[in-house]
């Protein structure tokens, strides 16, 4: 009788271990490459851990009839230092561990070459990170061979650049309505070729904002004293400063900024001043510099927003930058066509994922194509869909300022998500 009672509740206990964890099959093995050395790497990854454990833990992915695991592959990139260290790493995903995805991705000059590689092999590579358009321009151009890229984050510079101008134009509005002057701007942005694009538009479009254009500079991305450009700045009496910053350069630029009490306002990207250590990095030098962002704790975008937010921040310290949209990239986009398909067939999985429109944590995405109506792959941007967020650090707190009651076209719809603040001008810029 003992014997009999002890063997039912053993049984029981292998039915409640069997029922409460599944039986994996075999697993989705996805790559996520990326500069883990730094931030943009950190948000690839843990974005990318935050969704794998969220679709793992309610059972895995269904692949028609099977339960698949995800299982995450870490790849250094290397990529701000060695464009080589980064195609061989995105080599070792496709060879040595074998993927069948891969996300992630930084600066435009390595993820081209390692696209070309993903694409040899016939991968889906969604890049979380680089925004030069010439990345989706090849899908319209060869379709064939690169259709497995997508972007997931941001929109291309195109888009990016059209955000920096909604900024300048609060910033101009501002600056004319408190100060009563001209507004003359000084372009400062790294030495990188994603960033060749914006400038170029930037020069011949400000202009026609009533703003005046007093001169461009580019320091390197890793500049660590731009007291040369900021000295300069100050003489050409620009009082707004169009920053387009992705790397380390943004720290030392707002620090000694504010040390200078240059007379200007900082608007435009900072990728750097995005983190919540930018106020202890520049020592609070960094007050009322603005940037483009993807996430500010406060301001929701859509439903699912806030929940990420607050989940990141509880696991890892720290308010995610855009490059952690690697888990709206698996858990939005990717897993759901795979189970609409029902299967790992890259090509079934294209053809799905290119016409759908769906909801994320930073926005709805869809999908583009060209005047031609050729695939893109990549992200519209406007009213009801990408506009991304500009933020401002306001005494130690980094707060959203844009969009607020703001309208693209005058037939736009209004666009102003929860939890937006007035815009500020620096104290010094008025004495």
């Amino acid at each position: 009788m003992k014997k009999s009672t002890f063997g039912s509740m053993l049984l029981i206990g292998v039915l409640v271990v069997f029922l409460c964890f599944p039986a994996w099959g075999r697993t989705i093995k996805i790559g996520v490459i990326g500069p883990m050395q730094f931030v943009q790497g950190k948000g690839h990854w843990n974005g990318a851990v935050m969704a794998a454990d969220i679709i793992n833990a309610r059972g895995g992915v269904q692949v028609g009839k099977e339960k698949m695991k995800i299982e995450l592959v870490k790849a250094d990139s290397n990529e701000f230092l060695n464009v080589t260290d980064a195609t061989n790493a995105m080599e070792r995903l496709m060879t040595q561990d074998k993927v069948d995805f891969v996300i992630g991705g930084f600066r435009t000059e390595a993820v081209l070459a390692m696209q070309d590689i993903a694409m040899d092999y016939k991968k889906i590579f969604i890049g979380c990170g680089a925004a030069h358009p010439e990345l989706c321009l090849r899908v319209a151009k060869d379709y064939k061979r690169y259709k497995y890229w997508f972007r997931g984050t941001p929109f291309n510079s195109n888009f990016l650049v059209r955000v920096c101008f909604a900024q300048l134009e609060q910033a101009r509005d501002l600056i004319k309505k408190e100060l009563k002057v001209p507004v003359k701007v000084a372009i400062v942005a790294e030495k990188a070729v994603w960033v060749d694009p914006m400038i170029k538009v930037a020069e011949a479009q400000i202009p026609k904002m009533d703003m005046e254009v007093v001169g461009t500079w580019r320091p390197s991305a890793v500049a660590t004293d731009v007291t040369a450009e900021l000295t300069a700045i100050q003489k050409s009496g620009a009082n707004l400063i169009f920053t387009i910053f992705s790397s380390s350069v943004g720290i030392p630029f707002a620090r000694q900024a504010g040390e200078l009490k240059i007379p200007a306002l900082q608007v435009g990207i900072n990728v750097e001043a995005q983190k919540d250590g930018f106020w202890e990095a520049t020592k609070g030098m960094g007050n009322y510099v603005v940037t483009q962002n993807t996430y500010i704790r406060g301001v929701e975008q859509t439903t699912v927003t806030k929940a990420f937010i607050e989940e990141y921040i509880k696991r890892f310290g720290e308010t995610p930058t855009y490059t952690a949209d690697t888990y709206s990239a698996i858990l939005y986009g990717l897993v759901p066509s795979i189970e609409a398909v029902g299967s790992l067939d890259a090509d079934k999985i294209v053809a799905h994922l290119e016409n759908r429109e769906y909801y994320t944590c930073s926005g709805k995405v869809k999908y583009m194509k060209d005047e031609k109506g050729n695939h893109l792959h990549d992200l519209t941007w406007g009213p009801g869909y990408l506009t991304g967020l500009s933020g401002q650090w306001q005494d130690g707190k980094f707060v959203g300022v844009w969009p607020n009651k703001w309208k693209m076209t005058p037939t736009s719809p209004e666009v102003t998500y929860s939890g937006m603040h007035p815009l500020k001008l620096p104290p010094w810029m008025k004495k």
